[in-house]
């Protein structure tokens, strides 16, 4: 009984096993944004740029330091009076500044739109990871129903070198011909095994990117896609560039570029223009002998307030450089701009010259699929009866597992142009 339990546990841990190491679409897209060092390295540049916007906004805040200084003299050959001499002194002084230029209140806007750009360049690290995860996933579904054609392909020519050996024994085809017949099921069954290690090496692809451990094992769970989903038309190509105008995370960001660059600008231009703070300090200090500690630092407290105004004149055209540069970077950023929206649109177009053409591919296949499995048929069946030789079999036989296969190519190349273009318009994507 207790060994029965046992046997039992072992297959459910078994079956556990096996069904945590077959992953969703969404389940791999969930695990990468918590795990992929590349988005842990953007997010602590995040963390910076917070920080950075944090310490601009506190320039609005005074300056406050305390300062003191204590001083011990010694002076041995003087005749009379005290040779050894100790005094200290102790200062409080603040500062705060009443206008720089405005270049205080435009750095604090350059730099929440830096935290703005640090996000969005978080984002678009996972957009890039996704679309990885998105071929690859498909790319793996294709090579685990590929693994299929081949069996299919391989029992079928192990029948028929069966069949021929039957054939052969009882003299009614030649030896010749048995191992033409033999060779090509070896050939399938080597193709059963190319295809079983381009779907392994699939997989260990996607492994890769996720950054899983070297033990674990991983599989995708298997989506099934009707014919009508394949051949549905696709949206206007001027509605999809619009969309993908508005979703794409890389044109948003330099759009904050080209904002951020007009604020250096302005921040480069405040250095020559007028500068004006207040300051306030008190202090006092001690080391006159014969007195008491708390008479001389009553006696030596003093307070002072003052205004300082400071007016460039010549700067060495430090200022007129900084501009110059401010507007330079401005410039690039409004080229970037346009070099992205020109980059998107030949994205799109690319996208639909695919689909289009795959679309068109999978459309023939399944004519090509269903005359090649016919003539197969009717080829293995003349075979049998002596009406054609071998080599008339393997070409039939040839020529459907290509249709096959064909199709079956251009079905998830059809798949994967749409998933991508809906990625593009939509900003995410569905697997179901």
């Amino acid at each position: 009984m207790n060994k029965c339990l046992l046997l039992a546990a072992t297959a459910l841990a078994s079956i556990a096993c096996h069904a945590q190491s077959e992953w969703t679409y969404t389940q791999c897209l969930d695990y990468a944004r918590e795990h992929n060092i590349s988005l842990q390295q953007s997010q602590l540049q995040e963390q910076s740029a917070d920080y950075t916007l944090e310490a601009s906004k506190a320039q609005w805040l005074p300056s406050l330091s305390f300062s003191t200084s204590q001083n011990y003299g010694n002076t041995p050959f003087i005749d009379e009076g005290n040779k050894n001499v100790y005094n200290g002194s102790y200062g409080l002084n603040a500062q705060w500044t009443l206008y720089n230029g405005g270049q205080r209140e435009n750095t604090i806007k350059r730099d929440e739109l830096n935290t703005q750009i640090s996000a969005l360049s978080t984002e678009s690290i996972f957009r890039s990871l996704e679309t990885q995860i998105l071929s690859l996933y498909i790319n793996i579904l294709y090579a685990k129903e590929n693994i299929g054609i081949c069996q299919d392909a391989a029992a079928v020519s192990l029948a028929q070198a069966e069949r021929a050996k039957a054939l052969m024994e009882s003299g009614r085809i030649s030896r010749v011909d048995y191992a033409q017949l033999n060779a090509q099921a070896e050939q399938d069954k080597y193709s059963v095994v190319n295809a079983t290690a381009t779907y392994d090496n699939q997989r260990m692809q996607l492994k890769k990117l996720l950054q899983l451990g070297l033990t674990q094992q991983i599989d995708v769970v298997t989506v099934d896609f009707p014919e009508s989903a394949v051949l549905a038309p696709q949206p206007p190509i001027e509605e999809s560039y619009q969309m993908a105008l508005l979703t794409d995370v890389e044109l948003q960001s330099n759009k904050l570029s080209l904002e951020s660059a007009e604020l250096e600008e302005k921040i480069a231009g405040a250095s020559g223009k007028p500068q004006i703070s207040v300051n306030a300090g008190v202090g006092t200090g001690a080391g006159a002998p014969g007195s008491s500690l708390w008479n001389q630092l009553k006696w030596q407290w003093n307070e002072t307030v003052g205004l300082s105004v400071n007016v460039p004149i010549f700067d060495q055209k430090q200022t007129k450089t900084a501009v110059a540069k401010a507007k330079i970077q401005k410039m690039s950023a409004d080229l970037d701009i346009e070099d992205r929206k020109n980059e998107i649109e030949q994205l799109i177009e690319e996208l639909y010259i695919s689909l289009s053409n795959n679309q068109a591919k999978y459309q023939a296949g399944l004519t090509q699929v269903e005359s090649a499995a016919l003539s197969a048929e009717l080829t293995n069946l003349q075979f049998e009866n002596g009406l054609v030789n071998p080599v008339e079999l393997l070409q039939a036989h040839n020529n459907e597992l290509q249709a096959r296969s064909e199709l079956l190519q251009a079905k998830y190349m059809v798949l994967l142009d749409k998933k991508m273009l809906e990625y593009y318009r939509t900003a995410t994507v569905t697997l179901n």
